[in-house]
């Protein structure tokens, strides 16, 4: 067995839920900012990777949203959530830089958020 791999597992298993959250929103902020570097360097397969990953962890958080404990605030994430991958669907067909920095200015400032609360 890996002992790198066992130490990240067990990092990952052993976080707050809130400090889980920050891990994914800094997730996906680095695959959004390779994303935004592989524009750059025309590498379009390689930018639909990226994107597709920070994809799957904002639909990821949409999952786990619970709609009757967190009320209007789940709800309200929800549709963020669904306007990021939105987003991002439209920032992958085009290969818009913009559209791709705006939904990390705003996961940036979830993840403050998330930051102070965890």
């Amino acid at each position: 067995m890996n002992p790198i791999s066992t130490y990240q597992q067990t990092s990952v298993n052993t976080q707050s839920k809130g400090r889980l959250i920050v891990m994914l929103y800094e997730g996906a902020i680095k695959f959004l900012n390779l994303a935004i570097a592989e524009i750059d360097a025309k590498n379009y397969a390689q930018k639909g990777i990226y994107i597709d990953k920070a994809h799957d962890i904002i639909n990821e958080l949409n999952a786990v949203l619970d709609l009757e404990a967190g009320g209007e605030i789940a709800s309200n994430m929800r549709k963020l959530y669904l306007f990021m991958t939105s987003h991002l669907t439209q920032a992958n067909i085009k290969c818009d830089i913009q559209k791709i920095r705006e939904v990390i200015n705003l996961l940036e400032e979830l993840n403050k958020g998330f930051k102070a609360i965890a």
